[in-house]
């Protein structure tokens, strides 16, 4: 009895300590690359451009290697159902974060293992996933190789777009990271929603019926 309510009292596991590690080690590496690739750009100096060149490109290096572990471990688990999208409630959801969250409106969506997001949570990350991630890392490799190997380019592919390309997607996913920050106050408490991705546990999380 003890363990039950010790366990209700912390409510749904809902996040794995890889999910947690992949999701922290994720966010830091996004910071830094944003953090190095806008001084690379001339918006600041703090570390020189060389060296936040040669440290932009490493952690971009690492930020693929751990999508690539990250991607492996949705398929084999099977936690890419979650970001499957989905219209059900999808209008409820943008009317609370619309209007019913600042009218003191109870949150209309609780996680459980069988659904960790919201519809429009699935649907942003799903666009994050397949469009800004790819457009970012790719246009990156472009301009790496451009930098680099300077023989490998494809002379007909204008570097000056590949660059607006990536700089404009780096600004969107700041947009991204920030609306995130906001976004993870918004639940059942101020804090709910980040204790759940530190400890895995969501307090507010709806046991599966079946």
């Amino acid at each position: 009895m003890a363990d039950t309510a010790a366990q209700k009292s912390r409510g749904v596991y809902l996040f794995t300590g890889f999910e947690r590690f992949w999701h922290w080690f994720q966010a830091a590496l996004i910071s830094f690359l944003l953090l190095t690739g806008f001084e690379i750009h001339g918006y600041y100096d703090l570390l020189g451009f060389e060296r936040a060149l040669d440290l932009h490109v490493l952690a971009a290096f690492t930020l693929v290697v751990l999508w690539v572990f990250a991607i492996f471990w949705h398929l084999v688990t099977g936690q890419w159902r979650h970001y499957v999208p989905t219209t059900e409630r999808l209008w409820t959801i943008v009317l609370f974060y619309s209007i019913g969250i600042f009218l003191g409106a109870p949150h209309p969506f609780r996680p459980s293992t069988k659904r960790k997001h919201n519809p429009l949570q699935a649907m942003v990350y799903l666009g994050f996933q397949v469009v800004m991630a790819p457009a970012i890392w790719i246009s990156g490799i472009i301009l790496w190789v451009y930098g680099r190997f300077p023989d490998l380019y494809p002379g007909d592919l204008p570097v000056l777009w590949v660059n607006a390309i990536h700089v404009g997607t780096a600004f969107l996913i700041g947009s991204f990271l920030i609306s995130h920050l906001y976004l993870i106050t918004t639940g059942e408490t101020v804090g709910a929603q980040l204790r759940a991705m530190i400890t895995g546990w969501d307090r507010h999380g709806e046991p599966d019926k079946d």
